[in-house]
């Protein structure tokens, strides 16, 4: 099996931290670790290079992070802070001279050629707009000998997808997880939740909601994502039972 290089392109919320205008100890800290670009993930498996997402943050992530491939991007909903970077995909068409592959859910992949339809076109001799492909998923792919499974998720009122690959799984912008996705989470090393602030919202997990699935879904090793200036990094993680960590922009595993 191909190795594993997970690297968490951002962890933040749609406004990121600091919020704008907003003075909270948060968005004030001298803690690398609360500032947190829009939530997205770049997973190396073997020599492909895999996006979960394009957030607003894409181009000023991939220079941090020093990322040159990207072949496919795995995408969880159309929401502009998930999907907006997606014109930033052109330097990756361009520096390979090749196109890049979008999987998603009807719901997604029908929101992308209504909004980026000159991203769908063949190249121009110049690589001068992104090149993309649409593969609509219902079933697990195989990216280099790895499984990627996407994981049916409900955000809301809207269908939402989650993405395990190998046995790491992506969940943000989560509000509940249907039954029958439980199975496709079974067995998880490592878990990335969605964890929004400390009081409930309508279309995500808000803290206890996500220590109680944490607990359910029992991955050896979860990670809180997509938050608000709301959680401090230091207070939160001091809030965290064993086997649950506050993610940050930056962070990388290998599996």
């Amino acid at each position: 099996m191909s190795k594993l290089q997970w690297t968490v392109l951002g962890c933040g919320s749609s406004s990121g931290t600091p919020a704008i205008g907003c003075e909270c100890a948060t968005c004030r800290s001298d803690d690398a670790r609360n500032r947190r670009t829009r939530c997205s993930a770049y997973v190396r498996i073997g020599d492909a290079g895999v996006l979960i997402d394009t957030s607003p943050d894409l181009r000023q992530q991939a220079l941090r992070e020093g990322i040159r491939r990207v072949d496919a991007v795995l995408y969880t909903h159309p929401h502009a802070d998930h999907l907006n970077g997606i014109d930033d995909l052109r330097a990756f068409c361009y520096v390979k001279k090749g196109p890049v592959t979008l999987y998603g859910n009807a719901f997604t992949l029908d929101n992308i050629r209504r909004r980026f339809d000159y991203a769908l076109a063949p190249p121009s001799p110049v690589w001068d707009k992104p090149v993309l492909h649409t593969e609509l998923v219902s079933a697990p792919l195989n990216i280099n000998g790895v499984t990627v499974t996407p994981i049916p998720l409900q955000h809301g009122a809207w269908p939402c997808l989650g993405w395990r690959i190998g046995d790491v799984a992506w969940l943000t912008d989560v509000s509940d997880i249907p039954e029958s996705s439980l199975p496709l989470l079974a067995g998880l090393d490592t878990l990335f939740l969605d964890c929004l602030r400390p009081e409930p919202y309508p279309s995500h997990l808000h803290l206890a909601a996500s220590l109680e699935w944490a607990q359910r879904l029992a991955a050896r090793q979860t990670f809180l994502i997509h938050m608000t200036h709301q959680l401090e990094y230091q207070a939160l993680s001091a809030q965290c039972p064993p086997g649950v960590a506050v993610a940050y922009d930056g962070l990388q595993l290998t599996f």
